[in-house]
């Protein structure tokens, strides 16, 4: 049980901390390896085999690396194991920093659009130069439900499943698929694999996130609407989150982004186009507390169960 306390001490510090600026962090150190290695390898023939060599080699590495430091900690004592995983659930959850920087988003372009653009510009990888207001804040209630997905319900649930290794494998995982996973020219073939880990990754993740908003909503009523839009969406997972956040707060997302200066068309999410406010942002933001309070819960009832 001991052990298992470390999920709760880890989530914990992320509500009180989020990413603490000027602390190592392990996410910074996996963006460096996948910069070095894109930059040395991403060029010449046989982009795909070695992308792939690169993204396979980079997620085991991490799986064996904090699996042997995992039994170190085991072998040192409780005290020991319990500071290790509570620093690894710690740096594994992102859900703290992210609604921060929406709710900063909101502040921002409420101020002018051109502060609004900046701000939204840190959380999403499209081009923000020519958004408008309300494209802003969509896009900043989009990278949202993402995020809950991404950075706490399918950290929490490979956590759940295979212990710290697993969780921070998944976040090598994510890493790579934000960084190289486009489907640009630049990163199509190199990237191919790490997209494709990414989307098996958080196939139930996503789904999974999904339910637990439109329950923790009370608004059973939206899983058709989940099942309807959740499909639509150039990924196989993250429409589903996005669906479901639409459907909570009654507005659209997709349509067409703009990505390292090409144009994709995007499906939209949503039939009501509505004019997105602060109190769908807190909205959206109380979805997330909440849906994250239960993931924790339902993390430590299967970490004590295994």
């Amino acid at each position: 049980m001991g052990a298992e306390i470390a999920i709760v001490i880890g989530w914990v510090l992320d509500l009180i901390m989020g990413d603490p600026m000027g602390l190592p962090h392990p996410i910074v150190w996996f963006g460096r390896a996948i910069s070095y290695c894109e930059h040395r390898w991403n060029s010449g023939g046989h982009r795909k085999a070695k992308g792939a060599a690169v993204a396979l080699v980079l997620v085991a590495g991490v799986f064996f690396l904090v699996a042997a430091i995992d039994q170190l900690m085991i072998r040192i004592g409780l005290l020991a194991v319990v500071a290790f995983r509570s620093l690894v659930v710690f740096y594994g959850l992102a859900g703290t920093t992210l609604t921060r920087e929406v709710r900063m988003v909101f502040e921002a372009v409420d101020r002018s659009l051109d502060e609004g653009r900046k701000q939204v510009a840190r959380i999403v990888g499209r081009d923000t130069g020519k958004l408008s207001a309300q494209e802003v804040r969509t896009a900043a209630l989009e990278t949202l439900a993402e995020n809950l997905s991404d950075g706490v319900v399918a950290p929490l649930f490979w956590l759940a499943v295979g212990g710290v290794p697993a969780m921070m494998a998944y976040k090598m995982v994510n890493t790579l698929d934000s960084m190289v996973g486009y489907r640009t020219d630049r990163y199509r073939d190199f990237g191919c694999v790490a997209a494709r880990l990414d989307d098996v990754a958080n196939f139930i993740p996503a789904r999974l996130t999904a339910l637990l908003m439109v329950t923790v909503s009370g608004k059973w009523g939206l899983m058709a609407f989940v099942r309807r839009f959740g499909p639509c969406h150039a990924s196989p997972n993250s429409g589903y989150p996005e669906a479901a956040l639409a459907g909570i707060l009654n507005c659209r997302f997709g349509g067409p982004h703009d990505y390292f200066g090409q144009l994709f068309e995007k499906p939209f999410i949503g039939e009501h186009e509505k004019m997105l406010t602060t109190e769908d942002m807190r909205k959206a933001i109380s979805i997330n507390r909440r849906v994250e309070t239960v993931t924790v819960a339902l993390t430590f009832i299967v970490r004590v169960l295994l």
